[in-house]
């Protein structure tokens, strides 16, 4: 049999704490049937590490059944990665088997904060991902952003953006970015469940044409100690009921709307808390340092790239309209982190601050690694974590953050993140980026 008569298999996927894509296959033609029931899961899965070991102590054990529910609406097909037959998977949400929703599912997590979110304000959040990554190659490093380096992975660039529109990703862009063999792929806007689910899709995507193309791509956070990290900046702006911007003011402090400066307060608020959620990963500490273009601080700033909420440009070329450009960038994220989980912990912090009616944070400018312990403190700058372990421990000293997620998920998480640490305990830096630039 050759692949063009080989049955066509959807995998109907799940994404767990570790941000490996998981699942398992049907028959493309035996969807509709599996949208009833799903498929078989188990629960201790949600404590697989990326070492390919199960966390123990669990909350979950050897005992237990669940389901895994496709959402026809999240399939992403494409005939374009080069593999002999179709990519094809389904986002899928881990449920009981009586269809009641599961503690562990990261995916639902997010769909109740937007829910949340939705039901508090009235506003939905609109979001896309940028991704970073690392392709291995033998070949002297091209010079950075340059058109060498773009054309020197050729065809990757064009398969991946190719493959991205097949499966309806809606990409805006593949580029050569800063780092040895890094690239960068963006897409369009759209609803924020949609995004992490794109988030995803494009992950996978882009690991199979890699392979295809006799390389691999790595989204580690740090490939070697000393060279440039890859990032997962998430990008969000509310819309109203009639689909009106919401962000926008040009009358607030750097055009925030007062809405959007009490989220971003709530964001920093609990920043050193999520920061486990959205870096979590043991090399995610490695990157997350000042003058490494990521995140250091509790810090909102204007365009600047070392702020972890920047206030994007606008363009006015052309007549164009800011208020609806305008949108903000979370930087203290990285592809260790399920995006389920990233997105929802920064909803969940950000409805705190519109609860709270936090004023907008102030817009800081300068380096903050230079400035002195009072000049911070009068600007709300607080260091974010700086290991794995620490985060951790302010993640679960943060009562409220901790409440966002049913106990189950909280010790989950925790259980597989001390997995980790200690899995990794006796890595030199260089052996540590190694092993994670294997991992993912």
């Amino acid at each position: 049999m050759d692949a063009a008569s080989a049955k066509a298999l959807t995998a109907i996927v799940t994404t767990d704490l570790v941000a490996v894509t998981r699942g398992r296959p049907v028959p493309a033609d035996d969807l509709e049937k599996a949208k009833v029931a799903g498929v078989g899961w188990t629960p201790a899965n949600v404590c697989l590490t990326a070492f390919n070991t199960i966390a123990d102590p669990n909350p979950w054990g050897t005992s237990g059944d669940l389901r895994l529910l496709p959402d026809l609406k999240a399939r992403y097909r494409t005939d374009r990665t080069g593999s002999g037959t179709p990519f094809d998977i389904v986002m899928g949400n881990i449920v009981e088997l009586d269809g009641a929703p599961w503690d562990g599912c990261a995916r639902v997590r997010l769909a109740e904060a937007l829910d949340a979110l939705k039901r508090a304000t009235g506003l939905a959040l609109v979001a896309t991902f940028e991704q970073e990554f690392q392709l291995a190659s033998d070949r002297a490093p091209a010079h950075a952003f340059s058109y060498e380096a773009f054309r020197q992975a050729d065809p990757f660039a064009p398969m991946v953006y190719s493959a991205l529109e097949d499966a309806g990703i809606e990409p805006e862009m593949v580029l050569a970015e800063y780092g040895a063999h890094q690239f960068e792929v963006t897409h369009a806007p759209t609803d924020a469940l949609s995004a992490a689910d794109r988030a995803v899709a494009i992950r996978e995507i882009i690991r199979e044409v890699a392979r295809n193309l006799g390389t691999r791509a790595s989204f580690t956070p740090k490939a070697d100690p000393n060279g440039v990290g890859n990032g997962v900046h998430i990008h969000f702006s509310f819309v109203g009921p009639a689909g009106e911007t919401a962000t926008y003011d040009p009358a607030g402090p750097g055009g925030l709307s007062a809405v959007a400066g009490a989220f971003v307060a709530g964001v920093l608020r609990h920043l050193p808390a999520i920061t486990a959620l959205t870096a979590p990963s043991v090399p995610s500490y490695l990157r997350l340092k000042p003058h490494m273009w990521s995140s250091s601080y509790t810090w909102l700033g204007e365009r600047d790239r070392e702020a972890s909420v920047r206030i994007c440009p606008t363009v006015t070329l052309g007549g164009r309209d800011p208020a609806k450009q305008y949108n903000l960038e979370f930087r203290a994220a990285d592809a260790t982190a399920n995006p389920y989980v990233a997105l929802a912990a920064i909803v969940r912090a950000g409805l705190a601050g519109i609860r709270d009616g936090l004023p907008t944070p102030p817009i800081v400018t300068g380096d903050p690694s230079v400035m002195s312990d009072a000049e911070r403190a009068e600007k709300g700058l607080v260091r974010l974590p700086q290991s794995l372990g620490e985060a951790l421990d302010t993640f679960l000293a943060d009562a409220e953050a901790r409440s966002w997620f049913p106990q189950r998920f909280v010790d989950s998480f925790v259980a597989v993140k001390r997995a980790e640490i200690a899995a990794t305990a006796d890595m030199t830096p260089e052996a540590l980026c190694a092993t994670f630039k294997a991992l993912y």
